[in-house]
């Protein structure tokens, strides 16, 4: 029971600032910090998405190619990442 407890308050405060939740706007986009943040929620936000069409996997009001480029980063560091730590297997 205090796994359960301990889960979903983790998945709370992953989720409290997912992309398209109103917070950012034109007058307030998101940044360099929020778009490593957005990217390395992607994939709770993708799954949020699928119930919630106002949620996006990616903020549309940001500051540019300084969010893109954290996002992507973030992505790449998060998940391309896990393939330099699996073990490959040996031929013989």
């Amino acid at each position: 029971m205090k796994k359960i407890l301990i889960l979903f308050v983790i998945l709370f405060l992953l989720t409290s600032c997912i992309p398209g939740d109103g917070k950012h706007t034109k007058e307030k986009p998101a940044g360099f910090l929020w778009g490593i943040w957005h990217g390395w929620i992607a994939p709770i936000s993708l799954i949020i998405s699928i119930f919630n069409p106002s949620i996006r996997i990616y903020e549309t009001a940001n500051s540019g190619w300084l969010y893109d480029f954290a996002f992507y980063i973030a992505i790449l560091g998060g998940f391309g990442g896990l393939s330099l730590t699996r073990k490959r297997k040996s031929k013989k």
